[in-house]
């Protein structure tokens, strides 16, 4: 795939695992042609809204939210829009990531989770211990066909980073990678890229520090994107 390509199918991916992630919460969302959203409130970290296209226009990512609470927020793909107007102000940016097929990453690849007790051991490490934002992951995922949870396992049981591969748009995507324990972030991306199909591009986002890590792993800048938060 060429960049555009690949952008387009990250784009794709990333509203595909929104969805996905929305399922397990027992959250129905809407895909249209120029936006995916999602009438209810999302879960935790995840947008109430995705523009798909370069040409989506605020309505089509404002229309079908939820907004009678604070805290909606957009996922600007294509960092275009303005939403200043609809009483949006812009909450981070990041940069859209892409990685051919056939990369090797080697490394010993990342365990799938396949038992919800794995999972909340998983979730408790990927929040710090936090309980309600481990309770983002709940067991519905290990029932998606195109989601697989990775562990990278440390010593006595302990997990030391991992992430979710989901399967879309003729790509993998990449999303949640974390380092727990002090494991630095470079040692978990090949663990994590070994376990993905080697056959379909790997794409994700990133911003600020996590950045640097998955471009040392191989991925290249594909787009700006940004994400917006209403008041």
């Amino acid at each position: 795939m060429i960049n555009d390509e690949l952008l387009t199918a990250a784009v794709r991916n990333n509203a595909e695992w929104c969805a996905g992630m929305c399922r397990a919460h027992g959250l129905a969302t809407t895909t249209g042609p120029r936006a995916w959203t999602s009438p209810r409130r999302t879960p935790l970290y995840y947008p109430d809204a995705v523009s798909l296209t370069g040409d989506a226009t605020a309505a089509d990512v404002v229309a079908g939210i939820d907004r009678t609470a604070p805290g909606a927020s957009v996922k600007d793909s294509y960092a275009r829009l303005d939403l200043a107007p609809e009483g949006f102000r812009p909450l981070f940016d990041a940069t859209w990531i892409g990685r051919p097929a056939g990369a090797g990453a080697g490394a010993a690849p990342a365990a799938p989770v396949r038992t919800p007790e794995a999972l909340a051991a998983w979730a408790h490490a990927w929040s710090g211990g936090d309980a309600d934002e481990a309770g983002l992951f709940r067991p519905a995922l290990l029932d998606d066909p195109a989601v697989t949870v990775l562990a990278v396992p440390g010593p006595g049981g302990t997990v030391l980073g991992g992430a979710v591969l989901s399967v879309a748009a003729g790509v993998t995507g990449v999303s949640d990678l974390f380092a727990a324990d002090g494991t630095d972030p470079a040692a978990v991306w090949p663990a994590v890229l070994a376990a993905a199909d080697p056959a379909l591009p790997v794409v994700g986002y990133e911003s600020g520090d996590d950045l640097a890590p998955a471009l040392a792993a191989g991925f290249r800048p594909l787009g700006p994107l940004r994400v917006w938060l209403a008041a």
